[in-house]
């Protein structure tokens, strides 16, 4: 969106275009898309258009940043080019012209340094050399040599003379006094100041003064006027021959008035003209010894009285006369000088640059420019040369300004990672992939193909030098993903899938503490946003640089038309509505879930390949910064109070377990039954509680004396110690708790979740007799994993039928309908232990999960469910009695 006239109109479609195509993808996934799916995806679709549409936009903004960076830099060569007409492209073509004066501003310092460096150096050097040879002996101080001396001395003067005279007029503070003054006594004082110069009077130059008409008048600041004078005149004095003539002619003209100067020299080249009114800008052939200022003073006084001064061709025939030894005419120069006469307001005259042509063989070889010094100024930077990295975009910066920039700033930096192709069309590739085998089916080995495909990716791109911990989350996260084909048990595959984006995260971002593993897990959505730079880097590289936007919207603008002229003309004839129908695919549910579905995947993946590549960082530098407090009362008194308080609770536990049944309902009221269940919630929080106690312990307490890190050790030591006491009676409450009521998924998770819990606590332990628990994190989130992976090896569901039928042979109690309710994992088990509730589940068709997918499908395949379907078949081939349950209530 590079054209239009008004910011507020391009918004205004930025706008129309997102909600339009929200809109558009609501209606699409009503009905046929879940929530959970259709509003993240409508919403990343959305910004995605707004980005596209947005980015013309922007650009000229990015590249004025971009291009500022370099300019603070010392590259003036940067320009943003923009086309567009609204407020945006005008402020990019300012800054072009801008970026242009700056340029030869910059240009011209430095050649002004070179060129006054080069014209000090010659009358320099030849003093010292003089004042050399008298310190030494070598030449008699003679009215010669100090003639010689002075000489050069006055050239210094001279040309610093100059110099404050051009920066004078450049700083702006030589106004003009303007006065309405009679020509002939101006051009009558000037050449009488010349005449007495000693270049003129030593050479024998005359000067012949015309004004015509004689009473001509000029408004103009006298000071000023002289200067311009004094300077052409002695420029025409120090290029005639001796005894030669200079011509001054003032004329009147409409609107102002003509002055020319005119010498009998040799004249100035054409391709010179110009050049001469540079500073330092003498020709090829003068060596008058000028300083190369006077003609440049002369051009800025004229464009201060806002007149024009040029070099013309000579009158024809020399009309300037005759040298007295009687020679052939000589060519001359010729300066013309107009000034208005009534002139406009001041202004600060601008420096003009010429262009030297490349000279011919015919042709004067021009008066090469002053050379520079071997080594940049100093201070200066060099123009052209590779801009240093500028934070925050520029060369270097990779992000160049992006919203993402703004709104991560220095919590997450772009680093500039390259886009990379490859990774894109992976990405897509996976997105496609779950397209094709996830929706609409059970989950299975489509999903798991989905799932390695996703990590191989992300291990792929990840940054090298992995360690054993990497290596630790990649091998758990693989196992997982296979839980998927393996266990037909959907939540154990749901647990084991969030405990993978937390061993992924964790190894991607490097996170080393619970803080580092908290802010991984937040940093993974949050990597759709803070990539959006790169994964524009990612269309550009694969389209080609700087084509991705227009790839973009030549795709998007083709589909529309296509599907817009197709709907039209299938609408209004019979035949081309059947052509089209066969050729453009349905839009009904299924090809929209699958459409949704992919861009999530797709999302998802590039997001976690972009954190890999790019991970903020979450841990933070040095040391860990502690507070201990002053006095040991202060941590060790609450820690030994929990401490009592554990002791008092076992002491209870003691006494429940040696009084037995009676004494618990004597004392509480409660059956014995009622008495351990009430208490293992509980029990696991305290558990977890205790971390943060021990935890809060080895921040406040101090290290530095040795009695410190001895109590540290002892009282943490043995509330640690106390606590895995704990952890062992509530595991033997859970057990005499399933021993009553049997066995469910919920219990069994809550007792491996008290089992980690253990080993964690046995961990910290093991960190705090060290006083060293770095590692202490990371072996808690693998050793939990490990358990997590563990029970879904042991086949969770089967392991609650068998207990569950342990249970019944012993006590005849049993739930039917909750074995009924497990997945097929448990169907073996039941075929050995009891088949008559398998007739249950044939009598009632498919079970809850096939109706919620398709299971015929390959991406649906199994392994959980294909032992499920052999041990039906075998139970066709047996006698089994009818449903003990019913078989059309089966919850």
């Amino acid at each position: 969106m590079s054209r239009g006239g008004s910011i507020k109109l391009k918004l205004g479609l930025v706008v129309v275009g997102s909600v339009l195509v929200a809109a558009v993808l609501a209606t699409l996934g009503a009905g046929s898309v879940p929530a959970w799916l259709s509003i993240p995806v409508t919403v990343a679709l959305a910004l995605g258009v707004s980005q596209l549409l947005a980015a013309g936009m922007t650009s000229p903004l990015r590249a004025m940043t971009e291009a500022a960076g370099r300019m603070a830099a010392g590259d003036y060569t940067a320009r943003v080019g923009s086309t567009a007409t609204d407020e945006v492209g005008r402020l990019a073509r300012a800054f072009d012209a801008m970026a242009g004066d700056l340029a030869t501003l910059d240009r011209q310092r430095r050649d002004l340094v070179a060129s006054v460096s080069h014209e000090l150096r010659t009358p320099l050097t030849a003093l010292v050399a003089v004042l050399e040879n008298l310190a030494d002996g070598v030449v008699d101080p003679d009215p010669r040599t100090v003639r010689g001396a002075l000489r050069q001395a006055e050239r210094l003067s001279d040309l610093v003379t100059d110099l404050l005279d051009l920066s004078r007029v450049d700083a702006g503070v030589a106004p003009l006094r303007r006065e309405t003054l009679a020509w002939r006594p101006l051009l009558d004082e000037a050449v009488a100041g010349a005449g007495t110069a000693s270049l003129a009077a030593s050479r024998g130059v005359r000067f012949d003064v015309v004004v015509e008409p004689p009473d001509l008048t000029a408004h103009v600041d006298p000071r000023r006027l002289h200067q311009l004078l004094t300077n052409l005149l002695d420029n025409a004095a120090r290029h005639s021959p001796a005894g030669g003539a200079v011509r001054v002619h003032a004329t009147a003209r409409p609107g102002g008035v003509r002055l020319e100067v005119s010498d009998r020299g040799p004249g100035i080249a054409a391709q010179d003209r110009d050049r001469v009114f540079e500073r330092f800008g003498t020709v090829a052939g003068d060596a008058t010894g000028g300083t190369g200022l006077g003609l440049a003073i002369a051009r800025w006084v004229t464009d201060l009285h806002g007149g024009r001064i040029a070099v013309v061709d000579p009158e024809p025939g020399g009309s300037v006369g005759s040298g007295p030894s009687g020679p052939p005419d000589p060519v001359g120069a010729r300066f013309r000088v107009d000034l208005p006469t009534d002139l406009p307001a001041p202004r600060r005259p601008v420096e003009r640059t010429s262009v030297m042509p490349a000279p011919t063989p015919s042709a004067p070889v021009p008066h090469p420019p002053a050379p520079r010094p071997p080594g940049p100024v100093a201070g200066a930077p060099v123009v052209g040369a590779p801009a240093p990295a500028v934070p925050g975009g520029g060369p270097g910066g990779g992000s160049g300004g992006s919203v993402a920039d703004e709104v991560f700033g220095e919590l997450w930096r772009d680093r500039g990672v390259p886009g990379r192709s490859g990774v894109l069309l992976a990405g897509l590739g996976v997105g496609l992939l779950a397209a094709v085998s996830m929706p609409l089916a059970a989950v299975g080995i489509g999903a798991t193909l989905v799932l390695l495909a996703s990590g191989l990716l992300v291990l792929r791109v990840a940054p090298p030098g992995r360690d054993a911990f990497r290596w630790g989350c990649a091998l758990l996260c693989v196992g997982f993903a296979l839980v998927l084909v393996v266990r037909d048990a959907l939540w154990v595959g749901t647990l084991g899938l969030l405990v993978a984006v937390v061993l992924v995260t964790a190894a991607c971002v490097d996170a080393r503490s619970v803080r580092g593993l908290l802010l991984g897990v937040v940093a993974w959505p949050l990597a759709g946003l803070r990539g959006l730079p790169w994964l524009g880097r990612c269309v550009r590289t694969l389209s080609g640089a700087g084509q991705g936007l227009a790839l973009a919207r030549t795709a998007v603008l083709s589909l529309a038309g296509v599907l817009v002229f197709g709907l039209l003309f299938a609408s209004a004839d019979a035949v081309f509505s059947s052509w089209f129908d066969a050729l453009v695919p349905d839009l009904g549910g299924n090809l929209v879930l699958r459409i949704f579905t992919g861009v999530a995947v797709a999302g998802i993946v590039l997001a976690a390949a972009y954190l890999g590549l790019n991970p903020p960082r979450v841990e933070p530098v040095g040391p860990a910064h502690r507070r201990p407090v002053a006095r040991r009362w202060e941590w060790l008194a609450p820690v030994l109070l929990v401490d009592a308080v554990f002791l008092a609770f076992l002491a209870a536990q003691a006494a429940a377990v040696l009084g037995g049944h009676d004494f618990v309902q004597r004392t509480t009221g409660l059956t014995y039954a009622e008495y351990v269940h009430q208490g293992f919630a509980q029990l696991t929080v305290a558990t977890a509680l205790t971390l943060v106690v021990v935890a809060l312990a080895a921040r406040k307490a101090p290290l530095l004396d040795r009695a410190d890190r001895t109590w540290l050790r002892a009282s943490t030591g043995a509330l640690c110690v106390l606590t895995l006491v704990v952890v062992a009676s509530a595991l033997q409450r859970m057990s005499l708790y399933t021993d009553a009521y049997g066995l469910t998924r919920l219990r069994l998770v809550v007792v491996v979740f008290e089992v980690w819990l253990g080993l964690v606590v046995l961990g910290v332990l093991v960190a705090g007799l060290r006083l060293r628990g770095a590692w202490l994190p990371r072996a808690a989130v693998l050793t939990g994993a490990a358990l997590l992976l563990g029970l879904a090896v042991a086949n969770p569901d089967a392991v609650v039928a068998r207990t569950n039928l342990d249970r019944y042979d012993a006590t005849g109690k049993v739930d039917d309908r909750y074995l009924l309710g497990l997945s097929d994992d448990a169907v073996p088990v039941l075929l050995d232990r009891r088949p008559e509730l398998l007739r249950c589940d044939a009598d009632a068709g498919a079970r809850w999960e096939d109706d919620a997918a398709d299971v015929s499908v390959w991406s649906a395949w199994n392994l959980g469910r294909a032992r499920a379907d052999l041990a039906r078949l075998d139970l066709d081939s047996r006698a089994v009695g009818a449903c003990p349950v019913g078989s059309t209530s089966i919850p």
